[in-house]
């Protein structure tokens, strides 16, 4: 009869360590590239046009935004710990109004890496002062922001968008389970 090697403490720890690690730098590429602002614009731009490519909910929200937050590469690692890292801009009134960061943080039950995009279509001039006054965005405080997966977007329509801001996540690869942006603190840059 086959038996299972016994897995101490420090032995999980050390392979989940070395998982890890080998992951993470398949997925920083994409971070280290977006160190100007001419990457941030490139990148940005390719993601939300790959968005909308795949998602022609996302490209109606996209017409009738007054401004949209993209971040095309978040990078997200956790060991117990863990936490999202990634840049990206406000696009408002036909070009780029400021560049900004995505920082989340958690615990609990999680290991590996992965990366992701996310964009945020802010529907009223409200959130997108609500934005530009505070200091910054945190995803579940201030204006309503509803995170759109496949159920949400077959409800959706011209005449159903009510709330202030919706959230799309895209493109995840990677060794986690899922993605969560709610707690996510968006700031603005400083130049």
């Amino acid at each position: 009869m086959f038996k299972f090697p016994k897995l101490t403490a420090s032995g999980f720890t050390l392979a989940l360590a070395l998982t890890t690690t080998a992951m993470v730098p398949a997925l920083t590429p994409q971070v280290a590239e977006a160190a100007s602002k001419a990457d941030i614009n490139s990148d940005s731009q390719a993601a939300l046009n790959s968005l909308y490519a795949g998602n022609p909910t996302a490209k109606l929200i996209g017409s009738r935004a007054k401004a949209i937050l993209i971040f095309p590469s978040i990078v997200k690692a956790g060991l117990v710990f863990g936490g999202a890292y990634g840049e990206g801009e406000l696009l408002a009134d036909g070009g780029v109004a400021d560049y900004y960061n995505s920082f989340s943080g958690s615990w609990g039950l999680q290991a590996g890496a992965q990366s992701y995009g996310y964009a945020v279509f802010l529907m009223s001039d409200n959130a997108v002062k609500y934005l530009k006054e505070s200091s910054g965005l945190e995803i579940g405080v201030g204006p309503t922001v509803v995170v759109v997966d496949e159920g949400v977007a077959r409800n959706l329509s011209t005449s159903t968008l009510k709330d202030d801001a919706y959230a799309f996540v895209f493109d995840q690869k990677g060794l986690m389970a899922g993605v969560s942006i709610e707690g996510t603190k968006i700031s603005k840059i400083k130049q």
